[in-house]
């Protein structure tokens, strides 16, 4: 793991990252994640816990995580009738809060399958794609070591028009994690992008509910789609 996590740092030329620890499989926190208010989400959270003493989840399913889109996604169970899917979504946040709170909305579930939608709000509060791609790699290493043989999907970001100038950015971090999910055992990497445009590269806006942030039900028929060839049989 160690040697490859330097040669996915070499490729992506993280060494400016604020991290180097967490670039290198320690259990230091970045700065960032130090810095973060994560008590905003304890309601949430809470609430998971709370329904899993009621109704506990089978283990060894296939878990969603991460921010509104995952939240939001009500059909999912629908959308997934075969499988055994959890979802775990809590909104507005970033990869880094994912990683915080898994030892309570992801280790307990012992999943087969993690599949992480996040970044897209890490990029809108300023953070770069090489800087969220760093808190991917401890995300990855923070579930493997407890998890080591779930495979991790993280689902692509899409342009959505109220964050349509923050679009170049989405996709490099597209390209970074594409990058690493290569060189990383049991990740994986769905792409998902080009499901919120049309042929000529300009957005749907059908596809969005008034916010024009969050999807539609059209939406996520879309994403229902792209994410199904990857589910585990």
């Amino acid at each position: 793991m160690k040697k490859l996590v330097i040669a996915v740092v070499a490729l992506l030329g993280l060494s400016a990252v604020s991290s180097p620890t967490v670039l290198l499989g320690q259990d230091a926190p970045s700065s960032h994640a130090a810095k973060r208010d994560y008590a905003k989400w304890e309601k949430e959270v809470a609430a998971y816990e709370a329904s899993d003493r009621l109704n506990p989840p089978p283990k060894g399913g296939i878990l969603f995580i991460g921010s509104s889109t995952i939240r939001l996604w009500k059909t999912l169970a629908e959308d997934y009738p075969e499988h055994k899917v959890i979802n775990r979504g809590f909104g507005g946040t970033e990869i880094v809060d994912a990683t915080h709170f898994a030892d309570r909305l992801i280790f307990p579930h012992e999943p087969k399958q993690i599949f992480l939608r996040a970044g897209g709000n890490d990029i809108h509060a300023g953070r770069t794609p090489a800087e969220v791609a760093g808190d991917f790699i401890e995300f990855v290493r923070k579930v493997h070591a407890r998890l080591p043989k779930t495979e991790i999907l993280y689902v692509a970001l899409s342009p959505a028009p109220a964050r349509w100038g923050e679009g170049d950015k989405a996709v490099e971090l597209n390209r970074l994690i594409r990058q690493m999910a290569l060189e990383m055992p049991r990740v994986g990497f769905v792409n998902a992008y080009d499901i919120t445009l049309t042929t000529d590269g300009k957005a749907r806006p059908e596809l969005f509910v008034k916010d024009r942030l969050h999807f539609a039900p059209e939406g996520y028929k879309l994403l229902a789609e792209r994410v199904r060839p990857f589910l585990a049989q």
